[in-house]
């Protein structure tokens, strides 16, 4: 029976299967974006998470931990380095999968999983959002302050024929 086996084998063995995903983790790491199929996105997403956590806590232990799972020295340099500190305050959520149609040859679900502080096209809608409604609110604004010199033009007249 397969009670309490939840996670997805991906149709290789063990050995296949740890190595794939610690290829995948690395090139997450290195690239912060990768397109795969949506069950490998998944099970990524699983695997990388935890690594992320523990790179919070910058010890030899913490590095030695996931330096076990990744075996590359580059991608624990960027993880630890400049990952770490950019996702120190968020309490998980690393990780975003955002699915893409389906592939040409065999219609498997692809997907693209990238890490969520790093996406810059996103952080530019965001911030593009933000401005738009901006200058909606600051358009009447504007209106005004176009009134304004042209009331302070009508003061400036009078007082000079007064005097």
């Amino acid at each position: 029976m397969r009670h309490n086996k939840k996670f997805n084998h991906l149709g290789r063995t063990a050995d296949h299967r740890r190595a794939m995903l610690a290829n995948m983790a690395i090139s997450l790491i290195m690239h912060k974006r990768i397109t795969t199929t949506l069950a490998k996105a998944k099970a990524l997403k699983k695997y990388v998470e935890p690594l992320i956590t523990r790179s919070k806590d910058d010890s030899t232990n913490s590095r030695r931990v996931v330096f076990s799972y990744l075996q590359n020295k580059e991608a624990l340099k960027e993880l630890f380095g400049v990952i770490a500190p950019k996702v120190a305050d968020r309490p998980g959520g690393y990780t975003r999968v955002i699915k893409l149609g389906f592939r040409q040859g065999d219609a498997a679900p692809t997907a693209f999983i990238e890490l969520v502080d790093f996406d810059e096209n996103m952080a530019k809608e965001a911030k593009a959002a933000k401005r738009t409604r901006r200058s909606r609110k600051s358009a009447p604004k504007a209106e005004a302050a176009v009134e304004a010199p042209v009331a302070e033009e009508a003061q400036a007249e009078a007082p000079a024929e007064e005097a």
